[in-house]
């Protein structure tokens, strides 16, 4: 599990595709490796990935189809920003919301709005989801815990404080750009056991 507070954010140092997987490798940011075992979960733009290695040499991670066809991790290249986030313990303070590494759709930028030290966007909605995304609810946005600005149909709007923009990837967004999504699992929950209530009154 992941609290969705990205702690770094670090370059790809290398891309490989094999026939059935693709392999990664991301040049770690000072400490944090420390500690790091091979097997842990780490966040990528808020995908869990399994760590190939332990110690501080590198961050590698082998990613298959199934991931790459749900991720923006297909499109990812030598050079990309991606955010990172190590897995929280039980004990760990919960900056954000808690989310599973697991991406329900990816999503387009549709605009941006650039101000002194602020930026809103606004993002398409997959018809799928758009019943588990509402007003002041959560989202992850490549591994981002944010709160959800205005919705409708077919888009949503987030807003960036600055330290949201100096930490993570999310300042190197641009117009079209494909983002990770994660819906609060709780939400989900609510929504559906509220469905079935309501359905089941009905028959």
């Amino acid at each position: 599990m992941f609290s969705g507070i990205v702690s770094h954010k670090a370059k790809v140092l290398k891309v490989k595709f094999h026939d059935d997987y693709m392999s990664l490798e991301i040049t770690p940011p000072k400490n944090f490796n420390k500690g790091l075992k091979k097997g842990a979960s780490v966040s990528v733009n808020g995908v869990c990935l399994t760590s190939k290695d332990s110690g501080n040499k590198s961050l590698r991670f082998d990613v298959i189809q199934e991931t790459l066809g749900r991720t923006n991790l297909g499109h990812i290249s030598k050079g990309d920003t991606v955010n990172l986030e190590r897995s929280i313990k039980a004990s760990s303070e919960i900056g954000g919301h808690l989310m599973s590494g697991h991406i329900h759709f990816t999503a387009r930028i549709n605009e941006i709005f650039e101000k002194d030290n602020t930026k809103d966007m606004t993002i398409s909605l997959s018809k799928n989801y758009s019943e588990y995304v509402m007003e002041k609810g959560y989202i992850g946005i490549n591994g981002c815990s944010l709160t959800v600005g205005k919705v409708n149909k077919s888009h949503f709007k987030i807003h960036l404080i600055p330290e949201t923009l100096k930490v993570t990837n999310l300042s190197s967004l641009k117009k079209l750009d494909i983002v990770n999504i994660e819906i609060d699992q709780n939400t989900i929950a609510i929504v559906d056991t509220v469905k079935r209530t309501l359905a089941a009154q009905k028959s």
